[in-house]
């Protein structure tokens, strides 16, 4: 089984599904192909409070980790990300006044403190993205459109990595990189449930 926080690079596929958000991470190779999946995402459905759990395989008969909303219907809910023995991994939150023009989020460790921050790379482009959002007929196909909606991962201004959305696919597809923290500082496990809550939390 493929442990996260032994690696830089992933890859982040989103599953298509009429009903719910389902995702798969994968290693990618030397030779730049994708790689296998280890591990595959469910947004669990018909929930009052956020829940989204991570297996080791599509049989969904060993989990490794979920996130939970611990309010419901709260723009600016904190979000519990535990370990599939409840022990706790960390924490996400969406900083609702900042993502108003572009969106943001602060990572926390188990203890609550402040580890990271994710933010839209570019101001521009995600203002443009909420323009284009508000023109009547086309802001219905603003996610097919190619524009940008990357995120890159800082702490005290320092970046740590990014995450890219693909462009001209299907479905979302995000190339994470995480090069950038060569101590691996930073618990893969919390980029990789906040690479999901990004997309799965604001209906992407």
């Amino acid at each position: 089984m493929i442990s996260p926080n032994d690696h830089d690079r992933f890859v982040l596929r989103q599953r298509i599904k009429l009903v719910i958000n389902q995702y798969e991470f994968s290693v990618p190779g030397e030779d730049g192909d994708d790689g296998e999946a280890f591990c595959f995402v469910e947004q669990a459905r018909f929930k009052f409070k956020e829940d989204i759990r991570f297996f080791t395989g599509p049989d969904k008969s060993q989990e490794l980790m979920r996130i939970l909303a611990r309010q419901r219907f709260d723009p600016k809910a904190r979000y519990d990300i535990t370990a599939a023995d409840g022990s706790e991994i960390g924490q996400i939150q969406k900083v609702f006044g900042k993502s108003l023009l572009r969106s943001t989020f602060t990572l926390f460790d188990a203890t609550g403190t402040e580890v990271a921050m994710a933010q839209e790379r570019s101001l521009p482009v995600a203002l443009f993205r909420r323009l284009v959002g508000l023109v009547p007929y086309v802001g219905d196909l603003a996610d097919w459109l190619p524009i940008a909606y990357d995120f890159v991962f800082l702490r005290e201004e320092q970046p740590l990595g990014i995450i890219r959305r693909r462009r001209f696919k299907l479905r979302d597809i995000y190339d994470i990189d995480l090069t950038d923290d060569a101590e691996r500082t930073l618990d893969r496990r919390m980029v990789l449930a906040a690479a999901v809550g990004m997309d799965a939390l604001m209906a992407r």
